[in-house]
């Protein structure tokens, strides 16, 4: 009997805690999103502590005596979270049991230069270390995830480690139709496509323009190619000074056939894939049609129309 009794009276305090839960601050809240860590292998009372300690909950105890009875038996996931305005501490308690993890990404968008790569990285406060241009050409644009504290370094080697693996992957779908005889001139020749278009459905004719001239051994004239020496790949801002295009940085192909030296970007997925399988073309020329794309020709007559066009319309909205 006295063990009965006992039971029902265990029975009567829990179930009068479940119905007093909000008054004791089960529906408490943070003031303002926080971050919060739990790391691994952390007991539910080592988060209740933690949690206590940073403002999260006004009493571990409480906390941790109303999650065993109302929130279940599943245990807290290790990770960073960040804890909402306004969310009770039923809600934190479940985010943390469902692993509803913050995630913390950097976008490298394609064709960004090895420059501006370590300009984002150095300006993440969430990383450490300092990290310098890495070679460039060596990184896949893309979105990535990162751990707060981590090294800048280890991330980048990540975004390397990624463009190693996507040209692997895409070296042996080579088609005929292209022109580069090695992995690291089909990165060059890709920088290339990817400055010269923003379009994703001219990547490959304007890969086979650039294909048919290299086969050709015809110079590529490729505006981005005299540029980037000039800035490292950040936009100009002004026109080409006739001076420049004159000056041979190994990278101006308006000097001489073939290749500049070196990448002069990192190019996406798309553009080394746009490469290695150009479009079917005769064109042997493009230049800007004013809407954000290009119009292609096969002779120099033809481009030399295209151009006046060109001008024509740049004249008339006072570009030139």
């Amino acid at each position: 009997m006295r063990r009965i009794g006992l039971l029902i009276l265990a029975l009567v305090a829990a179930a009068g805690l479940v119905g007093l839960a909000p008054w004791y601050g089960w529906g408490s809240s943070p003031a303002a999103p926080q971050r919060f860590a739990v790391a691994k292998g952390a007991s539910l009372s080592r988060v209740a502590r933690d949690l206590e300690a940073e403002g999260l909950i006004s009493d571990a105890g409480r906390f941790r005596l109303t999650a065993r009875l109302l929130g279940g038996d599943a245990a807290v996931q290790a990770g960073n979270y960040r804890l909402r305005p306004g969310q009770s501490w039923a809600s934190i308690l479940a985010t943390l049991q469902r692993g509803e993890v913050q995630r913390f990404t950097v976008t490298i968008p394609e064709g960004w230069p090895a420059v501006l790569v370590a300009e984002r990285l150095n300006a993440i406060a969430d990383l450490k270390g300092r990290i310098a241009p890495p070679p460039e050409g060596s990184v896949l644009p893309d979105t990535y995830e990162y751990q707060p504290g981590e090294d800048r370094a280890v991330l980048l080697q990540r975004m390397q480690a990624a463009m190693t693996k996507t040209l692997a992957d895409l070296w042996p779908r080579r088609t005929a139709r292209t022109a580069v005889k090695t992995p690291e001139d089909a990165v060059i020749l890709a920088s290339i496509v990817e400055k010269e278009t923003g379009k994703a459905s001219e990547r490959r004719t304007i890969a086979g323009v650039y294909s048919n001239r290299l086969r050709i051994a015809m110079k590529l004239d490729a505006d981005p190619t005299v540029i980037y020496p000039i800035t490292a790949g950040k936009p100009l801002g002004r026109r080409i000074r006739r001076s420049e295009l004159n000056r041979d940085t190994g990278y101006n192909t308006y000097l001489k056939p073939g290749l500049p030296k070196g990448p002069i970007a990192n190019p996406g997925r798309d553009s080394i894939m746009a490469v290695l399988d150009p479009g079917e073309t005769d064109a042997l020329y493009f230049v800007a049609d004013g809407s954000g794309g290009h119009v292609f020709a096969k002779t120099l007559a033809e481009q030399n129309a295209n151009r006046e066009r060109w001008f024509a319309l740049r004249r008339q909205r006072g570009e030139m």
